[in-house]
């Protein structure tokens, strides 16, 4: 008899476990996930491509419901589940119902942050999350609604691009002086910012927003330095929490998210945690890809295998705002470190290599990233990069013709 495994939380995280379990043990387990967003398991990375209209919404999901079927999952979409009691083992849902497990894995997601500002719970202010925050921002869009994002990062950048292109008129504020901070140096964010501002997005950097005002609804925000900034909705981009409060309360280690070790395991027998929602060694991971690693550690370690998550080169690639962009490893440089750069603004094209040892350890690049899977194998690998290396700004084809 199959033992049963729950999974909470219906994201790319518990998407790609499933996917990886039925690799290495289908079977074994009677798979149950529950997700409280009332569809199917969606490439979350594609929502900003939703909202500025180039892909249906339909588009975006991972797997059609025969994909589950077939692999013996079962999915309880738009239920939450509310506690964990676990010493009987049983999930409790929202409509009373009780869901039995022997192993159980959180992969909870995370949530965007409020800022603790005036005016913040007013009508009007949204935030850029979920498929549901989408479809509301959708509305915004369709009557041309004055819209300010609050948050420069990755998420900010990705809303105020959907929102310009389905038709607002937006503008982004930023309390840090260049855009994507944790991902890019200066010149390449400086470029960024040229790139976004050209189609169409007012961008405020070192803008503190102090407060939201508005009556009955949203009128405007006033940042620090008194400045007055009309709008008819705001949108909080500036970041994300763990959603670690269901395991919290179940009496889970928490710290900033639900701690966990190598093969990741909580403190508690049979529970597991991985993706955004998940602390391994103090860090939590808003990212896709580190989510996806640790799907193939935790998959390896309920198939009965041997296997440990060692934590995760960092690195971004992606369209941002129409813009290609990948980040990845020490871009910033340590010391001891050589950086190569190439920029040409003109072309709207920014490389950055960062060499130690003999090894690239760090990489930037912005509107030219075809070679950004190599240098990312690069930096992952330690590899040797010393025999092409007046070549590997050049690029995979003639580093390696040349090296050869």
């Amino acid at each position: 008899m199959s033992e049963p495994l729950v999974v909470i939380g219906n994201g790319m995280a518990a998407a790609r476990l499933a996917q990886e379990i039925a690799k290495r043990a289908l079977g074994r387990y009677a798979v149950a996930i529950i997700g409280d967003e009332p569809r199917l398991a969606y490439n979350r990375v594609l929502l900003s491509s939703v909202l500025a209209g180039e892909i249906a919404s339909k588009e975006i999901e991972l797997q059609p419901a025969a994909w589950w079927r077939d692999r013996g999952v079962t999915l309880s979409y738009g239920r939450a589940a509310t506690s964990v009691d676990l010493q009987s083992r049983r999930v409790v849902l929202a409509d009373g119902r009780l869901v039995p497990f022997s192993k159980l894995v959180f992969a909870t997601g995370s949530q965007p942050l409020r800022l603790n500002i005036p005016g913040a719970d007013l009508p009007g202010v949204h935030t850029f999350r979920d498929s549901r925050d989408v479809d509301l921002l959708l509305t915004l869009a369709a009557a041309r609604r004055r819209v300010v994002v609050i948050g420069g990062g990755l998420l900010g950048l990705e809303a105020a691009y959907g929102l310009a292109k389905a038709g607002s008129p937006v503008t982004l504020v930023h309390l840090m002086d260049r855009l994507m901070e944790r991902q890019l140096d200066a010149p390449a964010a400086a470029l960024l910012k040229r790139l976004v501002e050209e189609k169409g997005i007012d961008i405020r950097l070192n803008a503190s927003t102090k407060a939201i005002f508005g009556g009955d609804t949203v009128r405007g925000i006033e940042l620090a330095d008194g400045t007055h900034i009309a709008a008819d909705a705001v949108i909080f981009a500036a970041g994300i929490r763990p959603n670690a409060g269901l395991a919290e309360a179940a009496g889970i280690a928490v710290n900033r998210g639900i701690v966990v070790d190598g093969s990741l395991a909580t403190n508690v027998a049979g529970v597991y945690a991985l993706g955004e929602c998940a602390e391994h060694r103090g860090v939590c991971y808003g990212l896709v890809e580190p989510a996806y690693e640790q799907a193939k550690v935790l998959a390896e370690h309920l198939a009965g295998r041997s296997a440990s998550y060692e934590g995760s080169v960092l690195s971004t690639n992606l369209k941002v705002s129409g813009v290609n962009v990948f980040s990845a490893g020490d871009f910033a440089g340590a010391a001891g470190t050589e950086a190569i750069v190439l920029s040409d603004a003109r072309q709207g094209t920014y490389k950055k290599l960062v060499i130690s040892g003999g090894r690239l350890t760090g990489a930037i690049l912005i509107g030219d990233t075809q070679d950004a899977l190599w240098y990312l194998e690069l930096i992952r690998s330690a590899a040797s990069v010393t025999a092409f290396r007046s070549d590997l700004m050049f690029g995979r084809a003639l580093a390696e013709r040349k090296a050869a």
